[in-house]
């Protein structure tokens, strides 16, 4: 439990940890590939290292390198550093005892998924409680199409997930919902196939796996629809992947709450490090400009195939907007801490097409509404979304129901409450940002 005090003001520098979905993929495509990948900026939190060690378990040797600093101050130092010792794409083997576990890593399971379904042997695969309530069908549907069995062990779609592995056939799939991580699952399955794999979805979600895998060596194209939003990616089996160097930049959604509290707290300014800025990652950015939001970016530049910049906001006088369609898939992460900004904001916001957050870490939008409540604010909440009427916070308990993403964005509401805020589970943020009150408490 931990209680949050009204911000007087916000003022510093923060460099936010590195980008979660970058630090799956690399520990992912690093181990398939032949010979080392060496990654700087790893995010050790619960969801990455769930990861890490479902590899580890698959016999892949990941050494994690300590940051030293140079004696000479004409030297650079060293950052920490993992070293993924690649095995290729057939060099996995099934892990000893009965079960991988990817704990609270939606993207661990399905991710993984694809890559057990081109392996040799069968997987049995789990994760926490939590996860346990998550959809799976939406990966199982189309590895069945590709050939795979895939069979949940209480026949509900749900977790836990028997794989038998084989030699999954490349299909042309829609996918229904645009989601990085089902697409992500059926392209790495499409590695091990004879034939193209073509993945097709209504708006371009998260690309961090089309950009790596070109990095690696993998052979993609993207094709756009000329009379919708809608995307395919075409993935040509055949290529060998090889090890890189890997910088992963920091993670905008970790950036977002950190950017909401300097808009937010009067007479703050606030500036985030190194960020990355991905135009399939940049929904939160192109929210606080629509809101009249004053953000500058700066230092802008490429770190691999990511766009990285420093981006510095200050104390605004935020107005609702609407937020829907394609710019979704852009923010997703980031529409619980939006939620507070636009319940501090003046008029409403209106928030449709979201309906992919009710099946996160927990329905995110009937947790949101409730809270926002609580805390004095009108929500009229609709099946795929809300209207936000913004007005004044009065602190409140916040149950996060086990979400880092709700515990950090009513962290921010506390900050702007009337009176203070207390956030009953706050141990919850380990799962992407361990110290994320340590950097708050930075900025104070």
């Amino acid at each position: 439990m931990l209680t949050i005090q009204k911000a007087r003001s916000l003022h510093g520098t923060l460099s936010v940890p590195g980008d979660k979905s970058i630090s799956h993929r690399s520990i992912m495509l690093g181990a398939i590939a032949e010979g080392d990948t060496v990654v700087r900026g790893f995010l050790k939190s619960a969801d990455c290292l769930a990861t890490l060690e479902c590899f580890r378990r698959l016999g892949v040797s990941i050494e994690e390198v300590p940051a030293s600093v140079s004696a000479d101050p004409k030297e650079p130092s060293e950052e920490a550093a993992l070293i993924i010792h690649g095995v290729g794409l057939h060099g996995l083997h099934a892990p000893d005892g009965v079960e991988l576990n990817a704990e609270n890593s939606g993207t661990t399971v399905r991710l993984l998924s694809g890559i057990l379904a081109g392996q040799s042997f069968s997987s049995h695969i789990t994760g926490d409680s939590s996860l346990q309530k998550r959809p799976m069908a939406r990966i199982i549907r189309p590895l069945t199409e590709m050939g795979i069995l895939v069979a949940s062990n209480n026949d509900d779609n749900r977790l836990p997930l028997r794989i038998a592995g084989g030699v999954p056939r490349g299909i042309r799939y829609t996918s229904p919902v645009a989601s990085a991580q089902v697409k992500s699952c059926v392209l790495l399955a499409g590695l091990y196939a004879e034939d193209p794999t073509f993945f097709t979805e209504p708006a371009l979600s998260r690309n961090h796996t089309e950009l790596m895998l070109g990095a690696f060596g993998g052979n993609l194209k993207i094709r756009k629809s000329r009379d919708s939003e809608a995307v395919t990616t075409i993935l040509y089996p055949g290529t060998v992947l090889t090890g890189q160097n890997i910088i992963v930049p920091g993670d905008i959604s970790s950036a977002a709450y950190f950017l909401a509290a300097g808009l937010l707290v009067r007479n703050s300014e606030v500036t985030l490090r190194n960020v990355g800025i991905n135009e399939t990652r940049d929904g939160m950015l192109r929210v606080i400009r629509a809101m009249g939001g004053q953000m500058t970016l700066s230092n802008v530049h490429m770190e691999g195939k990511e766009p990285v910049a420093d981006i510095t906001v200050s104390s605004s006088r935020l107005h609702g907007t609407e937020i829907g369609g394609a710019l979704i898939p852009t923010l997703i992460d980031e529409l619980p801490v939006i939620a507070v900004m636009a319940a501090a904001a003046e008029g409403k916001t209106v928030i449709r097409d979201a309906g992919e957050l009710r099946v996160k870490e927990s329905d995110r939008l009937a947790a949101i509404a409730e809270n926002l409540r609580k805390m004095g604010i009108r929500v009229d909440e609709s099946e795929d979304g809300m209207v936000i009427y913004g007005g004044t916070l009065s602190g409140a308990a916040v149950d996060p129901l086990g979400d880092h993403r709700l515990a950090m964005a009513f962290s921010v509401a506390g900050l702007i409450s009337q009176t203070p805020t207390t956030i009953l589970d706050e141990t919850c943020v380990n799962i992407s940002y361990p110290n994320f009150y340590g950097d708050l408490a930075l900025l104070s």
